[in-house]
């Protein structure tokens, strides 16, 4: 029987797909710097690595996580939850290489990304890469409760064979909904002994990539998945509750990747203004210091005075007069009591 998912175009997807083809235009025609590019891209590496690790039960902090993604030592870190994280990042640049590639997914690629994502992890129980031979179960880590019992291990092979296969197809979904079918079918199969869910997510990533929705590389639909599991959680088994209609996961998977593309767009439209502001400050006349003060309080959304004597280190004196000036010409304005408030701050006025 080959791969044929079910499931319903309501109301509540095709307003999802909307808001997503309005970021993804937004992003394509807006003049982003690739400064700001590259610093996102580099946020959402972290942010993704994190959240997706974190989800299947790693304990790092988030700092922590940037710690050791930027190469530094992290005393104390757990050296699986630490391998796991970096795991991922080797797993993403596989899935990174494929944003212009014309290669069709394959059940090789999909072992080589599990591989990568597990590979020397608890002593390597995840058999890196392999179809697992023995009967796995997905447990609710709080009650201890069996929620789903995958296909039997005999089965794997032949299903997942399908997926790729229906990947591969011309099978006319949307490639927004492909990649959310394709992460719940791999979740269901649950293919490997362990891991399961990192691949399922990267899996959606790259089927994203295939299709022309990279997104400039910028978003982290685990943040969102991460925020409440148990509405995550709830989708999925939404799924084997109704008879296998992907439906209601579909709707969720929309709406969370929607939601995510909206605060990616969000960010742009202020990175935008604030380009616009600049240009303008400098048309007018106000010199590079002030300018350059200005830019750290239009980057930071606010500074206090001392934020600002020591991001330009220049003397408390200067700065005030700089901040008074540009107070006075309309580009900030002082939220505080009083010039010996120590909590009073500046911010932009976009």
């Amino acid at each position: 029987m080959k791969f044929a998912p079910k499931f319903t175009i309501t109301n509540t997807i095709t307003a999802g797909l909307a808001k997503i083809e309005r970021a993804r235009g937004f992003l394509d025609a807006a003049r982003l710097s690739k400064d700001w590019i590259t610093e996102m891209q580099n946020r959402a590496l972290v942010l993704e690595a994190h959240h997706t690790t974190h989800i299947e039960g790693t304990q790092l902090t988030l700092e922590q996580s940037r710690k050791l993604l930027s190469g530094k030592k992290v005393p104390g870190a757990d050296p699986d939850d630490t391998r796991e994280l970096l795991n991922y990042r080797d797993a993403f640049e596989l899935v990174a290489g494929y944003l212009d590639s014309g290669d069709p997914i394959t059940e090789g690629l999909i072992r080589e990304i599990h591989k990568r994502l597990v590979k020397g992890v608890r002593g390597e129980k995840a058999a890196p890469g392999a179809y697992r031979k023995v009967q796995n179960y997905v447990v609710n880590s709080k009650t201890g409760r069996i929620i789903h019992t995958p296909p039997a291990p005999d089965a794997v092979p032949g299903m997942m064979a399908e997926l790729a296969a229906w990947l591969r197809s011309e099978h006319g979904v949307n490639p927004v909904l492909e990649s959310g079918i394709a992460q719940f079918q791999l979740v269901h199969i649950h293919p490997f002994v362990d891991g399961n869910g990192r691949t399922s997510r990267l899996l959606s990533t790259l089927c994203l990539y295939r299709k022309g929705y990279d997104f400039k590389r910028l978003f982290t639909i685990s943040e969102y998945y991460d925020r409440n599991r148990a509405s995550f959680y709830g989708a999925l088994q939404s799924v084997r509750e109704t008879g296998m209609d992907i439906t209601c996961w579909l709707e969720y998977f929309v709406e969370a990747l929607a939601t995510q593309m909206r605060e990616i767009q969000e960010r742009g439209e202020v990175v935008i203004r604030r380009a616009v502001i600049l240009a303008r400050a400098r048309e007018t006349g106000i010199k590079e210091r002030p300018l350059a003060l200005l830019a750290f309080v239009l980057k930071h959304g606010k500074g206090t005075l001392a934020e600002c004597e020591t991001a330009l280190k220049k003397n408390r004196r200067t700065i005030q007069r700089d901040l008074k000036m540009l107070v006075d010409k309309g580009y900030l304005r002082a939220v505080g009591s009083g010039p010996t408030d120590p909590t009073k701050f500046y911010e932009p006025l976009l």
